[in-house]
């Protein structure tokens, strides 16, 4: 009997599966909740529900912290669960796993070592490179081009990663995303209101105002506590204020971009001036986020269709293309990339 393969995309606030049998890809929140300590209460996107609502008996816990993984065998049980519940029989299934391109060899193992030694009892476990799938992903072909440059903006990091002939030339993380500006809005509300609204309602604003002017409202009313009085309110938001908030935290990330490039061998450079930037990951549906790019690198930006799925998207590529397979690889070959 033919055995199933799995694609996973682990992210810091959701996971993404491609299921080959049935050539479909899903997605769900990694996130899980614990009642008193010790006993699952909710998973995914029903864990999610509970986030900033939860009682004090419920832990609500995101698995991956800043691209790695924080509570393995949280994780390790929230996988097998998801990849069990309603979905094709997994045991002795294969599974090509995208991993973030600059964390350590140890790091990258624990990504290897949660699914071959899960309970789904995987028979073979290959790893990709994330900046890698993403190209893939977003309709590129890094195995044929001289020089691309990949920027994955996430839940908790941005990865940068430039490719040349299928191989990684430089990579960098940087522990800034989605999540951190929305502390930075969080911050900069509570300092100029004296006022607390959750991260949610943060997300929420930064999703309706993004990066520059459209035909929308220039404030918003959101509920929060006023830390003068204790007391809940309502309390209307400008849109000034929120994107300074995402602007002074992107700021970060497009210094390291031109930083990389600095950086850039002299023959791909001009390949990469070339072609620009291209732009995956959730918070690439940011309104605004390729002109601020652009202005700031003087590069031509290109966001990937549903940027959020490009690396997923990329596994199933590789997963059933002959001519792309050898874009993964196994951590138990001797000729391993990173096991050398």
């Amino acid at each position: 009997m033919l055995r199933n393969v799995y694609g996973l995309d682990l992210g810091t606030y959701e996971i993404k599966i491609y299921d080959k049998k049935r050539d479909k890809i899903w997605k769900e929140k990694n996130v899980i909740a614990i009642e008193n300590g010790d006993t699952v209460f909710a998973l995914g996107d029903e864990a999610y529900e509970m986030y900033e609502k939860s009682p004090d008996n419920i832990q609500v816990i995101f698995p991956m912290k800043k691209g790695e993984i924080s509570h393995f065998n949280n994780m390790q049980y929230l996988l097998t669960q998801l990849l069990k519940t309603g979905r094709n029989k997994r045991f002795g299934a294969k599974y090509v796993v995208a991993v973030p391109t600059n964390v350590t060899e140890v790091q990258r193992r624990a990504f290897f070592d949660l699914v071959i030694h899960s309970a789904a009892k995987a028979k073979e476990v290959n790893v990709v490179e994330r900046g890698i799938a993403d190209a893939v992903g977003a309709g590129l072909s890094p195995q044929k081009e001289k020089g691309l440059f990949i920027v994955n903006f996430g839940g908790e990091t941005t990865e940068l990663s430039i490719l040349s002939y299928g191989g990684l030339v430089l990579n960098k993380i940087i522990p800034t995303g989605g999540s951190t500006l929305d502390e930075s809005i969080v911050n900069r509300v509570r300092h100029h209101h004296d006022f607390l609204i959750g991260k949610l309602t943060a997300e929420s604003l930064r999703n309706e105002f993004g990066l520059f002017d459209h035909a929308g409202l220039s404030t918003l009313s959101v509920v929060g506590r006023n830390l003068r009085t204790g007391v809940p309110m309502q309390k209307e938001i400008s849109v000034s204020l929120v994107r300074a908030a995402i602007k002074e935290s992107l700021d970060e990330i497009a210094q390291t971009i031109k930083s990389m490039l600095d950086r850039t061998p002299p023959d791909i450079l001009p390949e990469i001036q070339k072609s620009g930037l291209y732009v995956t990951g959730g918070l690439a549906n940011l309104s605004g986020i390729s002109t601020y790019i652009e202005g700031v690198t003087n590069l031509n930006v290109t966001i990937a269709k549903n940027p959020e799925l490009s690396a997923v998207k990329g596994l199933r590529q590789i997963i059933s293309s002959k001519e792309l397979q050898n874009l993964a690889y196994s951590m138990l070959d001797d000729n391993f990339r990173w096991m050398r």
